[in-house]
């Protein structure tokens, strides 16, 4: 009688089919565990590393590639990835330390509640920033350039690189440091080299910020280039 073969057959596949089935659940229970882990590793790690930012933080961290194979590490080091940055949407990498050695890249979404500065009115090229041109608003950084101003100190004295539209968030790139030195202004010239130090004045013959080269026509006609500094100096060195 063929029936108790079978019997025997069905019995053998319902071994086998119970052990890969443990097997399975065995592996997706590491894969979670090492997922949980790496989930908080990175959220630790984003808690700190933005603390710093201007305003309140906030974190939503991706979903994991479903193809990601993960296996169980007991060490994480997570880290951002060349020209990436903690702002906005961005990627963090988290590498496996072990005892399995992997790297995945969670993708991430920083929002940062806070105050900006955007012009109040008109602004036109070259001009300098008071007080008056700045107006605070408020809404979520990560959604901006991260070189967005937030502090009027960071404007104020400043000049405009180029033409800035009323309402335009201002950025550390629109403008450039005040000029210490302006063209047509009287300025002390402080020569010095190897055992001498000569002071004395001339005309500037254009303008320039703290550390850049101005041109400064003496007395006699000779024009020289030298360092800006505050107060009206120039300083050349030979």
């Amino acid at each position: 009688m063929p029936v108790r073969p079978v019997a025997k057959r069905y019995s053998g596949w319902h071994s086998l089919a119970a052990v890969l089935v443990l097997s399975l659940l065995a592996l997706t229970s590491r894969v979670a565990g090492a997922q949980t882990a790496l989930s908080a590793a990175l959220s630790d790690y984003l808690q700190t590393q933005t603390a710093g930012l201007p305003g309140t933080v906030s974190v939503q961290i991706g979903r994991l590639d479903r193809h990601a194979r993960l296996t169980a590490c007991d060490a994480f080091e997570p880290f951002v990835p060349p020209g990436s940055r903690l702002w906005g949407n961005t990627t963090v990498g988290v590498r496996c330390l072990g005892p399995g050695r992997w790297t995945v890249y969670v993708p991430v979404q920083i929002r940062i509640a806070g105050s900006y500065l955007v012009a109040a009115r008109q602004l036109g090229p070259g001009q300098q920033i008071g007080v008056a041109d700045l107006l605070p608003q408020s809404g979520d950084l990560g959604a901006l350039p991260a070189s967005v101003l937030t502090d009027p100190a960071q404007a104020i004295g400043k000049t405009t690189r180029q033409g800035i539209a009323a309402g335009q968030p201002l950025r550390s790139e629109l403008l450039s440091a005040a000029w210490v030195v302006q063209q047509g202004q009287s300025v002390k010239l402080l020569s010095s080299g190897a055992g001498f130090s000569v002071s004395n004045e001339g005309k500037a013959l254009n303008n320039a910020g703290e550390g850049q080269v101005a041109q400064v026509r003496t007395a006699s006609g000779q024009v020289v280039s030298g360092i800006a500094r505050r107060g009206g100096i120039v300083e050349v060195s030979y």
